[in-house]
C-alpha cells in the first residue's frame, strides 16, 4: 500500500550577492533536510527530491515517519 505525506516547506531567499536570485528550501518536519534551487520552482522540485530521500532511508532504518510539522511564524519588534 502507498502513502502519500505532504510537508511544509519553507523557501528563502539567499541573500549572500553571489547567489542573487537563488532559494533554500528546508522541511521543519524533517530535520537536516533542505535544498536549493536558482528559482523557486527548482528549489521545490529539489526539496521534493531530498523529502524523498530523507522518507526512504527512514523506511530502511524502521525509523518512523514523521507527520508535517507546520512553522509557527511571529514577527517580533527590537528597539535599538
Amino acid at each position: 500500500m502507498v502513502k502519500e505525506y505532504s510537508y511544509t516547506v519553507v523557501l528563502e531567499q539567499e541573500t549572500d550577492p553571489e547567489f542573487e536570485g537563488y532559494y533554500n528550501a528546508s522541511v521543519p518536519a524533517l530535520p537536516g533536510c533542505f535544498s536549493y534551487g536558482a528559482t523557486k520552482e527548482e528549489a521545490l522540485e529539489n526539496i521534493k527530491e531530498a523529502i524523498l530521500c530523507y522518507l526512504e532511508d527512514l523506511k530502511i532504518h524502521n525509523e518512523p515517519i514523521p507527520e508535517d510539522m507546520p512553522p509557527s511564524l511571529e514577527k517580533v519588534g527590537i528597539a535599538l
